[in-house]
């Protein structure tokens, strides 16, 4: 079974005049984006979401895309789907992504990093068809496959491979590891171990931006948030009742679903009663959108107009990208519950080679660039794995910052000595 390319539902109408239908996939739109080849009816609204996003019986490769593209009326603007500039950015980013997660896998079980370690492989066109949208001030809150997603939003490969290897030159000076990457800097407003953790996080940076250009009158203050979270999230509480508060308020934010088919080991198909999880966007009012999450070029269409309506003030957007993971749930998974043919049939369709075929096809790129950019990112890993090695360990005085207010006033005495070491701090308690 398999979902269909992109698929949208409209929301209940709103009965204030002043507000505007979000979606609309029965509006015939000569000036879209990839054109159609159906008459469909015309209803006043405009829908500014490229017309892919309609029914269709089969998910579509990059190249199928730009076949049904077709040229805007009276325009002159190339067909291309992306600049040769894009191009170089999405594709730098997406084997970026790839390199360090396979990087990570050797250090893995080289025993340079320790618990559990979650890898994004097969899954990056949704994280850099929607960071690399984004600007710096913009916020990203992520699961605990966030490695990926930290680097998209501009952490530097080093700071993240020594949080993994627990080093003090981390982003989290290594108390955070694999699964909590955070970085105030970048606006990367954490990965969260537990699901669902994180939408009320990104809510409430979704919050923070309106009321600062409402109530605080900051009018430049346009920014908005990306909440990323797995097909395993959405049956919780926290994603119904934000979804909710992000509508009623119309917060700036976009929910971004990595429908991976799988969560853990159970098959997103037999976990939940309706397995299209766009569909839960238009009962809070807002639109959902199902798109090919193997494909950047989709992914990026779609989240391009999500992120404009947020900046403009029109609320929240739920995004089902559906894609795949390549490797296990973690590197402690055998994965031998998947059917080895949908493994195989989702590693045909690779979001990078599509990317890389796409920008060969139309003479975007040649070999040689490519390879330039492969041979960069390989020398920024290495360099990353060397620098998180040769960088300290925290010192043993920074375990209970971050705990407490004032450490000094419980696990560290005035001394700046560990109190528990010391064998009056416990006198009195050994009948406790």
């Amino acid at each position: 079974m398999s979902f269909s390319t992109i698929k949208i539902i409209q929301p209940v109408p709103v009965t204030r005049s002043q507000e505007k239908s979000i979606l609309d996939p029965l509006k015939s739109n000569n000036n879209s984006f990839l054109g159609t080849t159906h008459k469909l009816r015309s209803i006043s609204s405009k829908s500014n979401f490229p017309s892919f996003i309609r029914r269709s019986s089969s998910i579509s490769a990059v190249s199928d895309v730009v076949k049904e593209k077709k040229l805007k009326s009276n325009s002159a603007i190339s067909n291309l789907l992306i600049t040769k500039e894009e191009g170089l950015v999405l594709y730098e980013d997406m084997v970026l992504g790839r390199a360090f997660e396979d990087m990570c896998a050797q250090m893995y079980y080289r025993g340079k990093m320790f618990g559990f370690v979650h890898l994004y492989n097969g899954q990056e066109a949704v994280s850099t068809g929607f960071i690399k949208l984004l600007k710096q001030e913009d916020s990203v809150v992520s699961t605990y496959r966030d490695h990926v997603h930290a680097l998209s939003k501009g952490v530097p490969a080093r700071q993240v491979m020594s949080e993994l290897f627990g080093k003090a030159t981390g982003c989290c000076r290594g108390q955070g590891g694999s699964m909590h990457m955070f970085s105030k800097e970048h606006n990367l407003l954490g990965g969260f171990a537990f699901i669902g953790e994180g939408i009320p996080v990104a809510t409430g940076a979704a919050f923070t931006s309106r009321y600062k250009r409402e109530v605080l009158k900051q009018a430049d203050c346009d920014y908005v948030t990306c909440a990323f979270f797995g097909d395993g999230t959405c049956n919780n509480g926290q994603f119904f009742e934000c979804l909710n508060m992000a509508a009623l308020w119309k917060l700036p934010i976009i929910f971004v679903v990595e429908n991976n088919l799988w969560a853990i080991g159970m098959s997103h198909l037999r976990s939940t009663s309706d397995p299209e999880i766009w569909k839960k966007g238009p009962a809070f009012g807002m639109p959902g959108i199902h798109v090919d999450g193997m494909d950047v070029l989709k992914v990026r269409e779609v989240a391009k107009e999500a992120v404009d309506r947020a900046r403009r003030g029109e609320g929240p957007t739920l995004i089902e990208c559906e894609t795949y993971r390549l490797r296990g749930h973690s590197l402690a998974d055998p994965d031998e519950l998947r059917d080895p043919e949908e493994k195989a049939k989702y590693g045909a369709r690779d979001p990078i080679k599509a990317l890389k075929k796409y920008m060969f096809e139309n003479n975007l790129v040649t070999e040689v660039e490519l390879k330039a950019v492969e041979k960069k990112i390989d020398e920024l890993i290495e360099d990353a794995v060397e620098f998180a090695e040769a960088s300290p360990h925290p010192e043993r005085s920074q375990l209970l910052e971050n705990v407490f207010a004032d450490p000094k006033g419980f696990g560290i005495g005035p001394d700046g000595k560990y109190r528990c070491e010391d064998p009056k701090f416990t006198q009195g308690t050994a009948h406790v």
